[in-house]
């Protein structure tokens, strides 16, 4: 049996999104937004899902016609933040960057 992540501390979680400039603290998610087009963003999701897959982590993902969404929880940490959060946000961050997105 594998043990469930620790949640992070409120310091914890302000001291690592100092490190993520552009991602905010919504209640026990951290999220952010992109600006790209619909079948960019397509193209993205595909790209963070591969990476989602290999990792065992997901975020929840809203596209629109014109902007790309993340918002991440650790749900086997009862839906609270964990390192694999941050760790997620610092890759979306780094295919955002490969993709063109732009932060909004």
């Amino acid at each position: 049996m594998t043990q469930a992540p620790t949640p992070l501390t409120d310091e914890e979680i302000t001291a690592r999104l100092h490190d993520l400039p552009g991602w905010t603290r919504e209640g026990n998610e951290i999220t952010r937004s992109f600006g790209i087009r619909y079948h960019g963003g397509v193209a993205m999701i595909v790209h963070v899902a591969d990476v989602e897959r290999l990792i065992g982590h997901h975020a929840d993902i809203d596209l629109r016609w014109d902007r790309l969404r993340f918002a991440i929880t650790t749900h086997d940490a009862g839906h609270r933040l964990s390192d694999a959060d941050f760790d997620l946000a610092r890759r979306i961050d780094q295919i955002a960057a490969a993709h063109g997105a732009q932060p909004i």
